[in-house]
């Protein structure tokens, strides 16, 4: 009983780590251009990727200021999403669809091939960078404290603060757009492209924007999780984050400015119990191992998951705080 006590206190721990936060906001951006906008983006990870990249070879490659690295990831975010968007946005949506997932893996490719290595450092990443972040702690991160009964280091405490005002403020930002002119008339995009170009409004633009603000919030993701890990590796940003994202996003509820966050915190949550407490009834023997191995709960876990997200679909597809009648899983 105790062992699944300490797996529920570690399981807490990452629902409001940092991790969590890179997930939330990997799917706040998603709610943008899905909830709201209907765009399909499979490569949302691309965009993490930059930002930790653009801080990861601004500080320890070119030695240039960390709140530049910061700047520079968020341009390539920019610049990706114009990329993208571009050639596809005035297509069906499966076009973008394609486009964004065969980039984010074409750059997960290239940033770990031989030929990058001089600036990405390939397969072994660049690490070094997050010190001066680290530094502006106003405790010590030399320490460790207790939270909620679990042991956090300084510098893991104060990159999660950080991480969770960036999602505050993400939050707010959504709040904000969505009552305004500008998300009725994304929502109505959503619904009916056909009618909102009839009215005037120019749908190709209004989605650009959609593509490039979600991308944005990506990167900030993907520079909360290089600066919480203290690395950045190219198969730390595989497809399937994007796909976890949308998992996040479809149960927190879609279209719902908090519902991408409580999704993220509940689906980290589940899948480090799922690890924690797996491995502990099967060290106790509750589980033989016949049954099941150490070895494969790391498999089981998201098979579990894959489960969950199929009863949620069956029985509740708005997701815990979506709105049935406002939001369709089925991008137009």
């Amino acid at each position: 009983m105790a062992e699944l006590l300490d797996a529920l206190a570690v399981a807490l721990k990452a629902g409001i780590g940092f991790q969590a936060v890179f997930f939330a906001l990997l799917a706040i951006g998603l709610n943008i251009q899905f909830g709201y906008t209907g765009l399909l983006n499979f490569g949302q990870i691309a965009f993490a990727m930059l930002g930790g990249y653009g801080i990861a070879i601004s500080v320890a490659q070119w030695g240039l200021p960390f709140w530049v690295g910061v700047l520079i990831g968020i341009a390539a975010a920019v610049l990706l999403a114009l990329l993208l968007g571009i050639p596809t946005l005035r297509l069906r949506a499966d076009y973008l669809a394609i486009a964004t997932i065969a980039a984010a893996e074409g750059l997960r490719l290239t940033f770990r091939s031989v030929s990058a290595t001089p600036i990405t450092a390939g397969t072994r990443g660049l690490s070094g960078f997050s010190d001066p972040f680290v530094d502006l702690a106003p405790w010590d991160t030399a320490r460790r404290y207790s939270l909620l009964g679990t042991r956090w280091s300084g510098a893991d405490l104060w990159v999660t603060l950080v991480g969770w005002v960036l999602v505050a403020l993400a939050c707010l930002l959504v709040w904000l757009l969505v009552r305004s002119p500008w998300g009725r008339v994304v929502k109505s995009i959503r619904e009916d492209e056909d009618a909102v170009r009839a009215l005037g409004k120019n749908v190709y633009v209004y989605k650009m924007q959609a593509l490039v603000l979600g991308g944005v919030l990506g990167a900030l993701g993907g520079m909360v999780y290089a600066v919480g890990t203290a690395s950045a590796t190219p198969d730390q940003y595989q497809n399937a984050n994007t796909f976890l994202a949308y998992a996040a996003l479809i149960l927190g509820g879609a279209a719902r400015v908090l519902g991408p966050v409580i999704g993220a915190m509940i689906l980290y949550f589940i899948v480090q119990f799922a690890d924690t407490g797996l491995r502990t009834l099967i060290s106790n023997g509750v589980i033989p191992e016949d049954l099941l191995s150490a070895t494969d709960v790391a498999q089981i876990r998201f098979v579990l998951i894959g489960l969950g997200l199929i009863l949620l679909l069956i029985f509740r597809p708005q997701g815990i705080f979506g709105d049935r009648r406002e939001v369709m899983l089925d991008a137009r």
